[in-house]
């Protein structure tokens, strides 16, 4: 998932960047969709930029009794894709459903470049054009974490949570 919209405050440095209004309105409605599909992480690992914990806490309040305690990761803050897997593949072998807040274009790249040939494809090529804030992608594999590497998950969904 890539962080609801977030503004930019003067003075403020990246990291420290909250979410603006809009960000506040639509981060629980990931939270609420996920739970609709019922798509509910027991591992949450999210960058410790303001911006991905102030997203992360909305989801998780959404999720309520469900929501996994989130993990901060500063591996994830301005991470490449190759970066953001490196922490993914050390992920527990118990975790069967892992939810990652982090940022463009690190989140963007690592979907793209997980994803199989298998995936939707709609979803597969929504996810590779446009990756708003807010944006979510679903990704299905057999493999264990510590073995995932590239074009070995399925994109199966790509949603992005709006405000109307």
């Amino acid at each position: 998932m890539r962080h609801a919209k977030a503004d930019w405050p003067g003075g403020v440095a990246d990291h420290e960047r909250p979410l603006e209004e809009r960000g506040h309105r639509e981060a629980p409605l990931a939270g609420r969709w996920l739970l609709k599909h019922n798509i509910v992480p027991d591992f949450i690992l999210c960058s410790s930029a303001l911006r991905t914990r102030q997203t992360c806490t909305w989801v998780c309040s959404e999720l309520g009794d469900k929501a996994p305690t989130p993990k901060l990761e500063d591996g994830l803050y301005a991470a490449s894709a190759l970066r953001m897997l490196a922490v993914v593949n050390h992920v527990p072998d118990t975790v069967t459903t892992l939810m990652l807040i982090g940022h463009l274009p690190g989140v963007q790249d690592l979907a793209m470049h997980l994803a199989s040939r298998g995936s939707d494809h709609d979803a597969y090529m929504d996810a590779a054009t446009r990756f708003p804030t807010n944006a979510l992608t679903v990704l299905e594999t057999e493999k264990p974490w510590a073995e995932l590497d590239g074009q070995d998950a399925r994109i199966t969904r790509f949603k992005v949570p709006r405000a109307h």
